[in-house]
């Protein structure tokens, strides 16, 4: 059983929850996940890792209620125990000591933007980053990224907080304006990501892109989360979830994303979650 050490609301449906395990937190890196599992009904659900003390023997996780599974966790408190925590899992992001680097979190996709962006700001890259969200309340980690970026730009679509608009609107005008990237760093739902791509594969500016596709073991073996990447089938789980956004196809992961949300929501009909 792993405890749960602290836990906050970022808004109405994302939630900061730190849980000890210490064999995770000693090989964890930026980039990897964990898969979680509140009990012993529960499914196990692949969440990014947001950060990591070693010392502490602990691991970050930041989720949206979105499901049964995430409800069940939503409704743990700080003391209390969750089932499993394997991990850690994936490929760890290969970060390259760049001059300038842009991050681009969308919503949720903050979260696992901000433990490559820390780790590029302590190797001595010079790290910018746009952060979005539907409202200003949907804004996560903003104070954490202005202690390791030199500058932070934020986009609502309702104009509550920084520009109206999307990252990509504030992602342009920078480029316009002649700011120079080596490379791009763009995390969050996957129109965001395409649409990123859609505005620095013209420019052939190097994009790196985290997958989320539907993920069961989280070794290989189910297949769940195979993904097209320059033609070849990849795995998610294996040989990501980062991928150059330049080869992956999003219109299929697209497509993959929405094969079980009548479930979903069935379930949580039955469960009277809804």
């Amino acid at each position: 059983m792993y405890k749960i050490v602290d836990k906050k609301k970022l808004n109405e449906q994302v939630e900061w929850m730190v849980i000890k395990a210490p064999f995770v937190a000693r090989k964890c890196e930026a980039g990897q996940f964990i898969i979680i599992r509140v009990d012993e009904k529960g499914e196990r659900v692949p969440l990014t890792i947001a950060d990591y003390d070693r010392e502490a023997q602990t691991v970050t996780i930041i989720y949206q209620i979105v499901g049964k599974s995430t409800q069940a966790l939503s409704a743990k408190n700080i003391g209390d125990e969750v089932l499993d925590f394997v991990g850690p899992l994936g490929k760890a992001t290969e970060l390259k000591a760049h001059n300038r680097v842009l991050g681009i979190g969308g919503g949720v996709g903050a979260a696992p933007l901000y433990p490559q962006i820390k780790q590029l700001a302590q190797m001595g890259v010079k790290v910018d980053v746009i952060i979005g969200g539907r409202t200003d309340e949907y804004i996560i980690l903003e104070d954490e990224f202005k202690e390791i970026c030199e500058n932070i730009y934020i986009a609502t679509n309702d104009g509550s907080k920084g520009v109206q608009g999307f990252v990509t609107d504030i992602l342009k005008d920078l480029l316009k304006q002649g700011k120079v990237y080596d490379e791009v760093i763009a995390i969050g739902p996957l129109v965001m990501m395409k649409a990123v791509v859609d505005v620095t594969k013209p420019l052939n500016i190097p994009t790196n892109v985290s997958l989320n596709p539907i993920m069961i073991d989280g070794t290989g073996m189910c297949g769940g989360c195979r993904v097209s990447i320059d033609g070849e089938t990849k795995f998610a789980c294996v040989d990501g979830p980062d991928f150059d956004g330049f080869l992956v196809d999003f219109d299929e992961v697209l497509r993959r994303q929405q094969y079980y949300i009548k479930e979903e929501k069935h379930i949580c009909k039955l469960e009277g979650n809804e």
